[in-house]
């Protein structure tokens, strides 16, 4: 049985990776010792990686650095889209403020009315 068991569907992604003889041979051997998949192993070494590089010092730097390159190309994205529609609610290169979920669940739920 594995480790991280089967998982629920959409819980987990398929990757194809190539990895040297020599490596996938001690990686097998390693994990055979140690009673687990090799799948097992391979979760486990990305868990530790991960971990590893979210101890690194710039890393909340460079995690901010990328959503905003992912916020600034949606934007960007969102107003081409806009102009094929022939929008002309917004002015040229801004968006509209949205939501984010945090303020989405501190909002005040509207009352059902009776």
């Amino acid at each position: 049985m594995s480790e991280f068991g089967n998982g629920a569907p959409g819980t987990y992604k398929t990757i194809g990776v190539q990895i040297p003889n020599d490596l996938h041979s001690q990686a097998s051997m390693i994990a055979k010792l140690d009673d687990i998949s090799l799948r097992d192993a391979c979760i486990r070494g990305l868990r530790i990686y991960v971990e590893q590089k979210q101890a690194e010092p710039d890393f909340k730097a460079r995690v901010a650095k990328a959503l905003e390159d992912i916020e600034r190309e949606a934007a960007e994205r969102r107003g081409a889209i806009e102009s094929l529609f022939g929008s002309t609610t917004q002015a040229a290169g801004t968006t509209p403020a949205r939501k984010t979920a945090a303020a989405k669940k501190a909002a005040p739920s509207p009352k059902p009315e009776s």
